[in-house]
C-alpha cells in the first residue's frame, strides 16, 4: 500500500529556496538607505493588491536595514468576521519560521563543551532512532536533527501530533519510525524538536521558558512566546483562516482567483513541536530578531548569541542548501541571502528573508493558509532595494508553486466506489483492537445499529467513519493539519488468523501501516 505524502511545511520552506536557486545575474550595487526606502514606499500598495488578489485577510511586514527596524506596519483584518485591524504588534503564530528562532536560541543557550555536533544521545539519553547501525545513534548530532539530516522521513511524528500524543511521547515513538540511511535530508518538526527539547532538558527547564531566557525578553521581544497558551491569551492576536470550499473538485482551480476565507476552528495547536513550528511573535518582534542576527547574534553592545554557533546555522551543510534551522543560498538575482517560509493548512503563513552583506531583512506575517503571498511580498521588496532588474510577478510564481501543497491524499481520493462491489464480511467481524507501536491501540467499532464501522485512534480518540469500498478494503475521508480538503485513507482489514488492518494514512512506521487485531484485556 502506498505511503501518502504530502509536502507541508517543507514545501515553504524549500519552495523559497528553491526559487532562489534559480538566480541571474543581478545588479552588484548594495542596497542602500534611497533604494530601500523606495522599496518599502512600494509596499504600501503592494501589499493591499495582493492581499486582494489572494483574499489573505491579515499581513504584518517588519524591515531591518543597518541595524534599525526601518518599516513595520500592517495590513487587513485580524480576523475575517471582525473589524479589528492589523498593527506592527499584531501577534502571529509563524509555524516552520520557528525553526530560525530555535535555532537562534540554541546558538544563544550552548554551555561549555556542548555545539552543533554534540550527540543528542548526551543531553537526552531517551532518544533513539531505528538505525540497523547502533554507532549511527551514538553519532546523531543535535546539527543533525537541525539540518534535517538524521534519515527520520518527511514530517515524521507530524500525524501522531495530529492523534493527541504530547511532545515527549512523540520522541519516544519516533524510535518505531521507518528511516531513510543516516545523513539524508528529509524534513522534520520532530526532528528538530528533539535537538531543542535536549538542549532544554540540559539547561533545565522547559524549551518555552528557555526561548524567552535566551532571546524574547533580552530583545525586548514583548509579545514573543514558544507557548499556545500566551499566543491565546492575546488580545491583540491574529486569527488562522482556511479556505472555503476547498476540495478535490476544486483542487485545480487553487489561485485562479481570491480564495473566500473563514477562522479555523479549533485553532492550530502547535505546543507539542514548539521549537519547530509552536513560536508567535509580532512583526516588530521579529524586527528586533532579524537585527540580532544581521548583527551576528550582537544587540545594543550584548552579545546574546555565540557568533560561531549563529554563523554555522547560517551556513548550508555541504552537497545542500540548508544550515541549522535556515534556508542558505542566494536569492533571485544572485544575492546571498538566508530565509525561511512557514505554514499552517489550518491558518498561516510565514516568511523571512536576510541579506547579510547588506545588513538588510524583511519578515512578512499572514493569518491565512499558504497562498504564496509571504514570499512573493519578501521577493519583490528585494528585488526593488537591490536595484534589479523586475519583470516577474512574484505572486503568480509562487502561487503556481504551491498548489500541489493541496493535492488530496490518497490512492482512493475523487475515485468512486465500484459499481458492483463485493460485499463486506458481517460488520462484526472487522471490530476488535488492532496494535500498533508506533501509532498505538486502534479500536474498530460498531455502530450501536449495525450498519457502520468506526475507526477511533490517539490519546485525542480521533473518529474516523469507515465506509465500504470492495471486499474488505474500507476508507475514511481526511482534513487538517496533515491532509488538505479532499484527502481519503485506504483501510486494508485481512481477517485471516487474528486478524489485522492497514492504514493507508498512517504508515510511516517501520511495520508501514500494519496494525495487528490483539485480544481485549492483553
Amino acid at each position: 500500500m502506498r505511503t501518502l505524502h504530502l509536502l507541508r511545511s517543507a514545501a515553504t520552506a524549500a519552495l523559497l529556496a528553491a526559487v532562489m536557486a534559480a538566480c541571474g545575474g543581478g545588479n552588484r550595487a548594495e542596497p542602500n538607505a534611497s533604494t530601500v526606502r523606495q522599496a518599502t514606499a512600494r509596499l504600501d500598495t503592494l501589499v493591499p493588491q495582493w492581499m486582494e488578489r489572494t483574499g489573505v485577510p491579515g499581513v504584518a511586514v517588519a524591515v531591518v536595514h543597518g541595524g534599525r527596524t526601518v518599516y513595520a506596519k500592517g495590513f487587513g483584518l485580524r480576523r475575517v468576521d471582525g473589524s479589528e485591524a492589523v498593527d506592527a504588534d499584531t501577534v502571529f503564530q509563524l509555524a516552520s519560521v520557528s525553526k530560525s528562532l530555535a535555532a537562534t536560541v540554541m546558538a544563544a543557550q550552548m554551555p561549555p563543551g556542548v555545539d552543533w555536533d554534540t550527540p543528542v544521545q548526551r543531553l537526552l539519553p531517551g532518544f533513539a532512532l531505528a538505525y540497523p547501525e547502533a554507532q549511527d545513534n551514538a553519532r546523531l548530532s543535535l546539527g543533525d536533527l537541525f539540518a534535517h539530516r538524521s534519515g527520520l522521513p518527511d514530517h515524521a511524528g507530524d500525524p501522531l501530533e495530529d492523534l493527541g500524543y504530547a511532545r515527549g511521547d512523540i520522541l519516544q515513538r519516533l524510535r518505531h519510525a521507518a528511516l531513510h540511511p543516516y545523513g539524508s535530508y528529509a524534513y522534520t518538526n520532530f526532528g528538530l524538536t528533539a535537538a531543542g527539547e535536549a538542549l532544554a532538558q540540559a539547561r533545565g527547564t522547559d524549551w518555552a521558558t528557555l526561548s524567552a531566557q535566551a532571546l524574547y525578553q533580552p530583545l525586548g521581544m514583548a509579545h514573543a512566546s514558544s507557548r499556545y497558551a500566551d499566543f491565546a491569551a492575546r488580545a491583540n492576536r491574529a486569527w488562522g483562516h482556511v479556505q472555503v470550499g476547498l476540495s478535490y473538485d476544486s483542487y485545480d482551480s487553487y489561485g485562479a482567483q481570491p480564495a473566500r476565507y473563514a477562522v479555523q476552528q479549533p485553532p492550530r495547536q502547535p505546543d507539542a513541536q514548539s521549537p519547530a513550528g509552536g513560536a508567535s511573535a509580532s512583526a516588530a518582534d521579529m524586527a528586533r530578531w532579524m537585527a540580532l542576527v544581521l548583527a551576528q547574534g550582537q544587540y545594543q553592545g550584548q552579545q546574546l548569541a555565540d557568533p560561531a554557533a549563529l554563523q554555522a546555522a547560517l551556513t548550508a551543510r555541504p552537497g545542500g542548501g540548508y544550515g541549522y534551522g535556515f534556508n542558505v543560498g542566494p536569492d533571485p538575482h544572485g544575492h546571498p541571502s538566508v530565509s525561511h517560509s512557514g505554514a499552517f493548512l489550518l491558518g498561516a503563513h510565514t516568511a523571512f528573508i536576510l541579506w547579510p552583506q547588506a545588513g538588510l531583512g524583511i519578515t512578512v506575517l499572514t493569518n491565512a493558509q499558504p497562498r504564496g503571498l509571504t514570499e512573493a511580498i519578501a521577493l519583490a521588496f528585494g528585488e526593488q532595494a537591490w536595484g534589479d532588474v523586475a519583470g516577474t510577478d512574484w505572486l503568480a510564481t509562487m502561487q503556481a508553486r504551491m498548489h500541489e501543497m493541496y493535492r488530496p491524499l490518497g490512492h482512493l481520493a475523487g475515485q468512486p466506489a465500484p459499481a458492483t462491489p463485493t460485499p463486506p464480511q458481517p460488520l462484526a467481524r472487522y471490530a476488535g483492537r488492532y496494535a500498533n507501536a508506533y501509532y498505538g491501540d486502534a479500536r474498530v467499532v460498531l455502530g450501536a445499529d449495525g450498519t457502520a464501522l468506526d475507526l477511533v485512534i490517539g490519546p485525542a480518540q480521533v473518529r474516523h467513519r469507515l465506509r465500504h469500498h470492495d471486499g474488505d478494503l474500507f476508507a475514511f475521508d481526511l482534513q487538517g493539519e496533515n491532509a488538505p480538503p479532499g484527502s481519503v485513507s485506504a483501510v486494508q482489514f485481512s481477517l485471516d488468523g487474528p486478524g489485522r488492518m492497514q492504514v493507508e494514512f498512517y504508515a510511516e512506521d517501520l511495520a508501514h501501516g500494519l496494525f495487528e487485531r490483539v485480544a481485549d484485556g492483553r
